[in-house]
């Protein structure tokens, strides 16, 4: 199989996007089924590459997409260049690992679409009006055209349902997002001054979904009644976004200037220095596809403190603590993380469904679904007849 992976997005440092598409990579490049797998990046983001292990494989060849970081440029290469690059390549399936803008009858392979989340309908503010509606717009587009939507989990898949038409439907299937152990610790602290001080943990994007006030409000409980060490520490990792500004004016209201770090960028190794030495992993999302951070912290041997969603039941079960959302959100989490920090730390729990053999199974039967069906493969052969022969050298 030749897979072509669609990864360009715009954002210049790592999030959960990226991380996803490169464990994709992995996972794929691990089986035998896959003669080449080409992967296409933003201009933008190509010193990701290297950190990600996604250089030294002699079935990878790497893409730097001709696009520019507008969001109508990204759109356009989306919508018409990625059709002549994948037909130049003569690619047996194309992935797209989040949804953007399908020209369906230019392709002359399957297509599928890695689906995260349905945030354009369960929290608009993520977006903000009137930019929301067009992301509805987008995502209904991609989800039509598109031949297979792997849904990261079961919640997104539920959440598919409620939103889309019973022939969107029925082209969902649930493949996990892949998440492994990993022992690449950095030696050195990612986080400014810190001198070994007790920390809690929230590795979340600066967006409504993620709740990150509720985590500030519950830390500043603590540590003013005194439940906590006084030099303790919040630290805060992920992307600034829109609610960058009332989150830093929240923390300057509470007198918690020194006591909250945030950072954005992290390497997996940085990151996984975090969890190894945090005290508890905080998530107080309001919804979620999927919910990394969560499964990152119990394969760490993290305690974990988080919502009662969906998402974060479907992958902790009973090895988190959840907190219900409700008026006094803040006061149940400062508990909750109070009891939680009287417990011993837990082993790392292994979580073979987001492995990598097993994702890149799923994967293998997903494609070959497409590539074994009669009525696919005349399909495209004979949309495939219908135009001019593809250039030999691709071109992005």
């Amino acid at each position: 199989m030749k897979i072509l992976v669609a990864a360009a997005s715009f954002s210049s440092s790592i999030s959960g996007l990226q991380r996803h598409a490169f464990n994709m990579a992995h996972c794929l490049l691990q089986r035998p089924e896959i003669s080449a797998l080409h992967f296409v990046v933003a201009p933008w983001q190509a010193h990701l590459l290297p950190a990600a292990g996604l250089i030294a494989n002699g079935r990878l060849v790497t893409h730097i997409a001709d696009m520019k970081r507008s969001s109508l440029s990204r759109n356009f290469w989306y919508y018409r260049r990625l059709p002549e690059l994948a037909n130049a390549l003569q690619a047996d399936i194309v992935h797209l690992t989040f949804p953007m803008p399908v020209d369906a009858g230019r392709f002359c392979c399957p297509t599928v679409v890695t689906l995260h989340d349905l945030y354009p309908y369960e929290i608009p503010r993520n977006f903000g009006f009137p930019k929301v509606l067009f992301n509805r717009i987008v995502l209904q587009q991609c989800l039509r055209n598109i031949d297979a939507i792997a849904c990261v989990s079961e919640t997104t898949r539920h959440a598919l349902r409620r939103y889309t038409p019973p022939s969107v439907q029925r082209k969902s299937f649930r493949v996990y997002n892949c998440v492994e152990a990993t022992h690449l610790h950095s030696n050195d602290s990612p986080i400014p001054g810190w001198r070994g001080q007790p920390f809690l943990l929230c590795v979340a994007q600066h967006r409504q979904n993620k709740n990150v006030p509720v985590a500030i409000r519950a830390f500043s409980r603590l540590l003013h009644s005194s439940q906590i060490f006084p030099g303790s520490m919040l630290v805060v990792v992920g992307m600034q976004g829109p609610e960058t500004r009332r989150i830093h004016r929240l923390v300057r209201s509470l007198g918690l200037a020194d006591n909250v770090q945030f950072l954005e960028g992290l390497s997996d190794s940085a990151l996984q220095w975090c969890y190894a030495r945090c005290e508890a992993v905080v998530a107080p999302s309001i919804t979620e596809g999927f919910g990394l951070p969560v499964a990152e912290a119990l394969l760490t041997g993290c305690r974990v403190v988080c919502s009662d969603i969906p998402a974060f039941r479907e992958i902790g079960d009973e090895h988190c603590r959840y907190v219900a959302l409700g008026n006094n959100s803040d006061e149940m989490f400062a508990d909750a993380i109070a009891l939680a920090l009287q417990e011993a730390k837990r082993p790392p729990l292994p979580l073979p469904q987001f492995s990598a053999p097993a994702l890149a199974q799923e994967y293998i039967s997903l494609y070959r679904r497409f590539l074994t069906s009669p009525a696919v493969t005349q399909s495209y052969t004979h949309s495939s007849s219908m135009r001019t022969a593809a250039p030999e050298r691709p071109s992005l």
